[in-house]
């Protein structure tokens, strides 16, 4: 059994499919989805798909490149949490990303400790987004959890490995992407065999980052049977173990019993 920790069900080529693509994750044994939030529209489209499909949940939260967008949004997190409270188990994503900027730093900021005190008034897992931002994500993670501790997720994690162990000593747990399958990535391998078994998950974040051998492709949750292949093989442990290991990380860190 395999748990894909982060995808975006909601964007067009996934959700106008839905049926087909979750009846391929199944057939892959990929059988428990985290669907995520970016805007509020996506939110709406979420309700929806958790609500039809018992082994999908869902996030509530707003991307950092569309914070502009979106800057009164934290007078509706803990309503629409409470009202969709079974399958929304999760804040986010949010975070920091100085690569794109396509929202002001300052914004992204502030949306990003939005959500952080609405994970530690909810007890819902973090889901973090971070791209040329380790100093400055480290330092609000890290502040935030000296006043509350809360659960955290980094997604797509392709930080360095000083950034990873920093993290560990906040208990972080990581997911991996199929980035760390591409070729000419050896520093993110030696970074996810440094990281311990026990707080690493696995995600497509389809539609994009399909792994090798399916890169450049439309991804979908079907897919992750590749990057789940490929960390079996790198920390040198057997496929189906490592499977049951990250499942396993997955339900403990979003308090799910299965």
């Amino acid at each position: 059994m395999i748990a894909d920790s982060h995808c975006h069900l909601d964007y067009p080529n996934l959700y106008d499919q839905l049926d087909d693509v979750i009846k391929r994750a199944n057939y892959n044994n990929v059988k428990y989805l985290l669907t995520i939030s970016t805007t509020l529209e996506s939110f709406e489209r979420i309700k929806i798909i958790t609500e039809k499909y018992k082994n999908i949940y869902g996030t509530f939260g707003i991307h950092p490149h569309e914070t502009s967008k979106f800057e009164q949004v934290d007078k509706n997190f803990i309503l629409n949490l409470k009202k969709n409270f079974n399958k929304i188990i999760g804040i986010g994503e949010t975070g920091l990303d100085f690569y794109y900027k396509n929202s002001e730093i300052e914004l992204q900021k502030k949306s990003f400790l939005k959500h952080i005190h609405a994970s530690q008034q909810t007890s819902k897992t973090l889901i973090v987004h971070s791209r040329e931002a380790e100093n400055d994500t480290y330092d609000i993670l890290s502040n935030e959890f000296k006043n509350k501790n809360f659960k955290i997720l980094m997604h797509c994690f392709t930080g360095t490995k000083k950034f990873a162990h920093k993290l560990l000593d906040i208990g972080c747990y990581f997911s991996a992407s199929g980035i760390v399958t591409f070729k000419k990535n050896d520093s993110l391998v030696e970074t996810f065999k440094s990281i311990p078994n026990n707080k690493i998950l696995i995600e497509t974040d389809s539609p994009y980052l399909s792994p090798e051998p399916l890169r450049g492709k439309i991804n979908e949750p079907s897919h992750l049977v590749h990057t789940l292949k490929f960390l079996a093989e790198i920390k040198k442990e057997n496929e189906k173990t490592f499977s049951s290991l990250t499942s396993k990380n997955f339900f403990d860190l979003f308090n799910l019993t299965i």
